[in-house]
């Protein structure tokens, strides 16, 4: 099975322009986890939640099926970065500790995913997934962004995007689940950094192929009618999802 590859072609800005995953978020999981020999970042992207895992595990292996992601992450000494898909890991049987999948399960072949979740997990280990969905700055920006989402950029969101709009709750989950539980994640930028936000999007991206020109551009222009001066930091805060559930041989 190909990957639906929506990422590579703008991997360093995915690394320069996504938001941070919260210390709790990772704190949450290390508590959860009976041990912290070895978590797996699934689609790791550009390392953001491998670095974070790392703090409270002995070593992370993090995968992402595109080579040009792992290219652009974030090096360090305890994680392994390696091309590969999620349904076909190469990590050893009954070895991990805790598997992350942040904000990328719906781009799976998700009955294969966990067939191989299930067999690299140890015992009663456990396996996260999250998601969230469009950031909330004021109610004025929220509605030009969400305008944004919905109408400018909505028919060129892939299918896969309607399980995120449901927090993966309607996705049949094969562990024994955990409440779920919600975090924030928060970042202070300017125009420009939310700008290059924005052109992450797959979505937009598919709308640059497509139209031959960036949506983005407009955007900016309605935002800067309320933003004033675009150099001026304002709080982004992005609702954060996750489900967990633990393997029970």
């Amino acid at each position: 099975m190909k990957f639906k590859d929506h990422f590579s072609g703008h991997a360093v800005e995915y690394a320069k322009f996504r938001p941070r995953y919260p210390d709790k978020l990772f704190e949450y999981l290390a508590s959860i986890s009976p041990r912290h020999g070895l978590a797996w970042d699934c689609a790791t992207g550009n390392g953001q939640a491998a670095v974070g895992l790392i703090r409270h595990f002995d070593s992370v292996i993090a995968t992402d099926a595109s080579a040009q992601q792992i290219e652009s992450a974030e090096p360090n000494d305890r994680i392994t970065y390696r091309v590969a898909p999620a349904e076909a890991s190469g990590i050893d049987s009954s070895s991990v500790d805790l598997i992350l999948v942040a904000q990328a399960l719906h781009w799976f072949d998700i009955e294969r995913f966990f067939t191989e979740a299930k067999r690299v997990l140890k015992e009663n280990a456990v396996l996260a997934i999250s998601s969230y969905k469009v950031l909330e700055i004021a109610p004025e920006t929220n509605a030009i962004i969400w305008n944004f989402y919905r109408e400018t950029t909505g028919s060129f969101w892939p299918p896969e995007r309607e399980l995120v709009e449901t927090d993966y709750k309607d996705i049949k989950f094969p562990f024994a689940e955990l409440p779920p539980i919600r975090f924030d994640m928060h970042e202070r930028w300017n125009l420009h950094q939310l700008a290059g936000y924005f052109r992450t999007w797959s979505a937009t991206q598919r709308f640059i192929a497509a139209r031959g020109f960036d949506p983005v551009d407009s955007l900016v222009e309605e935002l800067r009618a309320l933003w004033k001066n675009p150099e001026e930091v304002r709080d982004i805060k992005w609702p954060l999802h996750l489900r967990v559930g633990v393997l029970q041989k």
